[in-house]
């Protein structure tokens, strides 16, 4: 279901085309937040029962039912959510008030709308847009205009300091990924989301599902670049310079507290879907099945994409108990000096294996 979909549905969105459209909008909206804040709670879960497994721990035990010493600790992220709900609201004295109050929300619609081009399934796409991957490459740094009013308004040098780091690591990093998804555009000749996915279909080799991953050598480097530097632009570890905790406290967000600290918190969980999302249209397959034919109807293409995803969001959760940090040096060099120079190979030996092998 689009939003042209639904415009076309309303009996009367002729007579009062501005309505229809907003109503459209907000239909389409209310769904997706509602994703974002279920999945938000689901991964905040999953990522303290793996890393206190990781670290040979049991977890969050004291919140919830459950079967294992009585408990499980299912509730321990909605008792978390409820604390920053719950908690004072502080701003403080020196700060620019109206920039300190805009930032989260601007951070926060960046990574919303990006959701408006990922398709979840066959059917379920809020905009099918022919311009989709462009739209997400282009909305997606919204969020760093946010970051930096937030570090600026709050009047504090560490937050200053992770601002800025934080907007030279995602403006840095956003460079590579766009040029490994100009791999994809050559390979499928098209910009829709949905045209990618669909171009993915069938078999290759003779036995493997034609994901462009499998295509040829380039695009499985172009998948590892992509995927690392969206890590990067989420800015989780080992790429998390921004709100080091032991150098900055927390960077750019040190004087955010409650429901604005959650917009934060919130909105980095939603890009992590969505640089997974997007790895998984690009490809992955998207809502594909991994066996051509098999269980690919809508209701399972939906179940393969959210589970493509989630397994990718897996890989950054443990990424993130595994390496170490990087030093700010280390990580600008391997974006400008590794990454980039490697993308701009990849496009000259896709160009070549399609002109050879087609």
């Amino acid at each position: 279901m689009t939003v042209d979909n639904l415009i076309n549905w309303f009996p009367f969105g002729a007579e009062w085309p501005v309505i229809t459209f907003v109503s459209a909008v907000l239909i389409c909206a209310i769904p997706v937040f509602l994703f974002i804040a279920v999945y938000a709670l689901v991964a905040i879960y999953g990522e303290l029962k793996i890393s206190s497994f990781m670290q040979d721990k049991v977890g969050p035990m004291g919140q919830g039912v459950g079967l294992h010493a009585g408990k499980w600790g299912l509730l321990q992220p909605v008792a978390d959510a409820l604390k920053l709900i719950l908690k004072e609201d502080i701003i403080p004295e020196s700060a620019d008030k109206k920039l300190f109050i805009l930032a989260p929300f601007v951070v926060f619609v960046g990574a919303f709308i990006t959701f408006a081009a990922l398709p979840f399934s066959q059917e379920i796409i809020v905009a099918d847009m022919n311009i989709g991957v462009f739209y997400i490459l282009a909305v997606s740094s919204l969020g760093v205009i946010g970051i930096i009013l937030a570090g600026w308004s709050s009047n504090n040098k560490w937050s200053l300091y992770g601002a800025m780091r934080s907007a030279a690591q995602i403006v840095s990093y956003e460079i590579p990924a766009g040029l490994s998804i100009i791999t994809i555009v050559m390979l499928t000749g098209t910009l829709s989301m949905q045209g990618i996915i669909i171009s993915q279909q069938g078999i290759i080799w003779g036995f493997l599902p034609n994901w462009i991953i499998f295509n040829n050598p380039f695009s499985f480097i172009a998948f590892f670049i992509f995927f690392i530097s969206g890590v990067a632009e989420c800015n989780r570890t080992p790429f998390d310079i921004p709100e080091a905790e032991s150098e900055l406290v927390a960077g750019a967000y040190t004087e955010y507290s409650g429901m604005r600290y959650a917009f934060f918190f919130l909105s980095e969980y939603a890009n992590m879907f969505v640089v997974s999302g997007v790895a998984v249209a690009a490809f992955l397959g998207g809502w594909n099945s991994p066996i051509p034919g098999f269980m690919d109807s809508p209701p399972w293409g939906l179940f393969w994409f959210i589970g493509k995803s989630m397994s990718l969001i897996f890989l950054m959760i443990w990424f993130r108990w595994t390496f170490p940090r990087l030093r700010v040096d280390q990580l600008m060099s391997v974006c400008w000096k590794v990454f980039l120079p490697v993308s701009f190979v990849n496009i000259f030996g896709v160009g070549i294996w399609n002109l050879l092998v087609g």
